[in-house]
């Protein structure tokens, strides 16, 4: 059954409505290529370093997404489907509360600012990515999912939202300021080749 049906406007699409549904095992490419769109090129940079010979990244980030288990899992994340295709994606879910970080160290060093990021909303209903194709954008898709994760997180008795975006996205920042969200804290990028190249990351809540 569909979680929510969208009021967005539907004529673009020549569909009557917009869903959102629990997204699934099937879905699993879907979620890597938005998840990796979502991190600026972060995902698909460290699972280029995991995945077998012969596979590519974003097949192994796929294969993590198609599991059951781990915070990167299907049954983590919410699909917008338009004509039956998925237009975008949510995966978020609650941090623990207290964040353990006595293992920081044995991050990758690219992720290390972002943990540091998160550990300071413990306890808070996390947006880990979400992201829209190319083709959907514009039809308040984003802002759809984000409404699903706090209907979510009110669900599991859980008061604030949390998120990490990349500063320098100066839209995505003012989306999510129009949405309520403040920013708290940042951390410098560790920049890499091939994804986000300085900059800083900015850890932005809100209380429902």
């Amino acid at each position: 059954m569909p979680l929510l049906l969208s009021l967005i406007k539907p004529s673009k699409f020549k569909s009557d409505t917009m869903i959102i549904k629990n997204a699934r095992a099937e879905q699993a490419k879907d979620l890597a290529y938005l998840v990796n769109l979502a991190s600026y090129g972060v995902a698909e940079y460290l699972w280029q370093g995991m995945c077998a010979p012969g596979q590519s990244p974003l097949n192994y980030g796929a294969s993590r997404a198609a599991r059951s288990d781990g915070n990167f899992s299907y049954k983590n994340a919410k699909v917008m489907e338009v004509n039956g295709k998925v237009a975008g994606m949510v995966l978020s879910y609650q941090q623990p509360d207290p964040y353990d970080v006595s293992d920081i160290n044995d991050y990758p060093k690219e992720l290390i600012p972002l943990v540091e990021l998160e550990a300071l909303a413990p306890g808070s209903w996390y947006i880990n990515a979400i992201a829209t194709y190319e083709q959907y954008r514009g039809q308040g898709i984003a802002s759809q999912l984000l409404k699903q994760c706090e209907q979510d997180a009110l669900q599991a008795s859980c008061k604030v939202m949390s998120l990490v975006v990349a500063k320098q996205s100066a839209q995505t920042v003012a989306l999510y300021k129009k949405l309520g969200y403040v920013g708290i804290e940042t951390r410098p990028v560790v920049a890499f080749e091939g994804a986000v190249q300085g900059g800083e990351w900015l850890l932005m809540t809100k209380a429902l």
